[in-house]
């Protein structure tokens, strides 16, 4: 117990601190101290110091220049860099999409799935358009009729929401038509030598130039995912990216490439990556 209340009191036991002038010995400070006095000055005095470096680190620019942490700029710089390379990402795939949708109409290749889709479409839009039934004169003078207008109405399954007309790209003799089972997916039309070839609607040009088997060609991407496609020309007036309006002429009627048989034009007409039939749409006569 004794030991015990000793060191107990060596914590509080007062001690004098004399600061002296060395020539004279004058007395200049003089503090009462004990152990336990320097101890709580002590941390006070490191607390503090403490609070005043976090609140360097946590307000100010110093904080960048600790190992390991990334400064406000660089975290805003990483975000920025991500969202871009996340945008040309998606820019990209848009891009290859595109490529991969030229690609396929210039070349006029389609799988068999899709060219089996095109078949059942057209199977029964035949046997909507040709029901088992006998029709009288009147009825067959009145179909014949709807079936010549119908080519100048809109696009079947966009009826509703576009009211899409397409201009002639050119008047001529048709010598070859829309034939799926030889995946001729066009028209031919021939027209008297340098023919002005026409826009068949509003749209921006996707593609402007020459191909071994097509010569001169040009595709033009307009609204509601169709595309129209202009074969064997002999020369084009319009270049990638351009806008043209429909009845704008965009090129002369030609006989390059090696797919052809002499001057006409190859017309194609596709939609959201499937051909139709031009003369369903368009009166070339």
């Amino acid at each position: 117990m004794a030991k015990k209340k000793k060191k107990k009191g060596s914590w509080t036991h007062r001690y004098r601190m004399v600061v002296l002038n060395d020539d004279t010995f004058e007395e200049r400070i003089s503090l009462k101290l004990s152990k336990l006095n320097v101890v709580i000055v002590i941390t006070f005095i490191a607390a503090v110091l403490i609070a005043l470096t976090a609140l360097l680190i946590a307000y100010t620019p110093l904080r960048e220049y600790i190992p390991g942490y990334s400064s406000a700029d660089l975290r805003r710089q990483a975000q920025e860099l991500y969202e871009e390379a996340d945008s040309l990402k998606m820019e990209l795939q848009a891009n290859d999409a595109q490529y991969e949708r030229i690609k396929m109409v210039l070349n006029g290749n389609i799988t068999s799935e899709e060219y089996r889709k095109i078949d059942s479409v057209a199977r029964v839009e035949t046997q909507e358009e040709n029901p088992d039934l006998t029709p009288i004169a009147a009825d067959s003078l009145l179909r014949k009729e709807v079936e010549a207008a119908d080519r100048f109405n809109v696009i079947a399954g966009a009826t509703a929401k576009t009211n899409f007309v397409f201009f002639p790209p050119v008047k001529g003799q048709v010598t070859q038509v829309y034939d799926e089972s030889i995946k001729h997916f066009a028209v031919d039309v021939v027209t008297p030598p340098k023919t002005p070839i026409k826009a068949a609607a509003d749209g921006t040009v996707i593609f402007s130039g020459w191909t071994a088997d097509t010569g001169y060609t040009i595709l033009i991407e307009h609204s509601y995912g169709l595309i129209t496609v202009y074969k064997h020309a002999a020369s084009l007036s319009k270049e990638q990216n351009d806008q043209v309006l429909s009845g704008e002429v965009i090129g002369i009627v030609g006989n390059t490439g090696d797919l052809t048989t002499g001057p006409h034009l190859h017309f194609e007409l596709w939609s959201d990556g499937y051909p139709l039939d031009p003369l369903n749409f368009i009166s070339f006569e």
